[in-house]
């Protein structure tokens, strides 16, 4: 006889059972609360497997192959898609069907193990259990790479934006510059209706806008008066080094970065830079950050100018609406701007 103990970790799991026969689903939930199982829900309503799925988050699924429709094949091909997004999740087979033809379906489908009716009680819990501690074993790992992914992502966003504080302390010495076109450009992609995860990344995204400027001279960067030509050449190409430095990663915040990056200096008339682009051919990010950048340089001083009137500064911004900026951009633009004058 075999000697078999539950482990006390898996005790409290969430188990799905669907079958079309009551005494079925009966039986096995006597066998699991009688080993101490405490989360168990059952259905014999097929229609029911995927909603119950979505709410109830089962960690198991017992399911029989030959109900009303649908049947457990079909509810296999309903439910693999999002089986295979959460990870390990098992789908435990109940059936009297011993037909290889039906198993290797069953298997196909995304089945993880088999229970052939009659269930035996031991069989039950030995399969339950083991398929239990894999999936609890798989999330413990899933969550241990989740984590470690988040630590690398933020030593990722700590670096670079370190080498964007650096990039801006040579022409600004408080390195404030940055933060406060990160927080207007989120504000104003707020305004734009912008959905809030994108609004969160832009906070992170903008201020790394100007990053490409540690590959530029401070013989160029820190120039007191008007750029010849060929500096100005040298001084666009900050856009395209930033790209670069940005490129190639899958994190959603580095690839927004390298767009803001290679598109901010682009003017909705098509006469800006790297690539002339024009209109909504320029990413709305990039159009964002244009409007912020420039109203946040002209309010404060740098080496080669003073600090605008806040007044002058809107003033010219609105001179350039059609031609630099995007009219729509614009006009949420100063509805942010008044919104925060009058609550200052």
């Amino acid at each position: 006889m075999v000697n078999f103990t539950v482990p006390e970790t898996i005790k409290t799991a969430r188990i799905l059972i669907i079958d079309d026969e009551i005494t079925n689903i009966r039986l096995i939930e006597l066998i699991l609360s009688g080993a101490g199982f405490t989360n168990v829900y059952s259905t014999t309503d097929s229609t029911e497997a995927l909603p119950l799925y979505n709410s109830y988050k089962p960690d198991l699924i017992m399911l029989d192959l030959h109900m009303a429709p649908p049947d457990g094949f079909a509810i296999l091909e309903q439910l693999k898609p999002l089986i295979e997004q959460s990870g390990y999740m098992p789908v435990l087979v109940l059936t009297a069907d011993v037909n290889p033809r039906a198993k290797r379906l069953a298997l196909a489908g995304g089945a993880k193990d088999f229970l052939t009716k009659p269930v035996d009680r031991m069989e039950v819990l030995l399969r339950v259990s083991n398929l239990l501690e894999t999936r609890l074993r798989n999330s413990i790992l899933e969550d241990r790479v989740r984590e470690r992914t988040q630590k690398l992502e933020e030593a990722q966003i700590e670096t670079l934006s370190r080498l964007a504080l650096a990039a801006e302390y040579r022409d600004d010495d408080t390195g404030m510059h940055t933060r406060r076109v990160g927080v207007l450009a989120a504000r104003l992609a707020k305004e734009l209706g912008l959905d809030p995860a994108q609004v969160a990344l832009m906070e992170q995204a903008a201020p790394l806008h100007d990053i490409g400027k540690i590959g530029i001279s401070d013989t160029i960067l820190l120039k007191p008066g008007k750029l010849t030509t060929e500096e100005f050449e040298l001084m666009k190409s900050h856009t395209t080094i930033g790209a670069g430095i940005l490129s190639g990663s899958s994190s959603p915040w580095l690839h927004m970065a390298e767009v803001i990056a290679l598109s901010h200096h682009e003017r909705w008339e098509g006469t800006g830079y790297p690539h002339g682009l024009a209109g909504e051919d320029i990413p709305i990010e990039g159009r964002i950050v244009a409007i912020v950048d420039v109203f946040d340089a002209l309010v404060n001083e740098r080496p080669y100018k003073k600090a605008w009137p806040v007044a002058d500064a809107l003033e010219e911004i609105r001179k350039m609406e059609g031609r630099y900026f995007d009219p729509a951009v614009v006009k949420a633009f100063f509805k942010i701007i008044e919104y925060h004058q009058s609550t200052a």
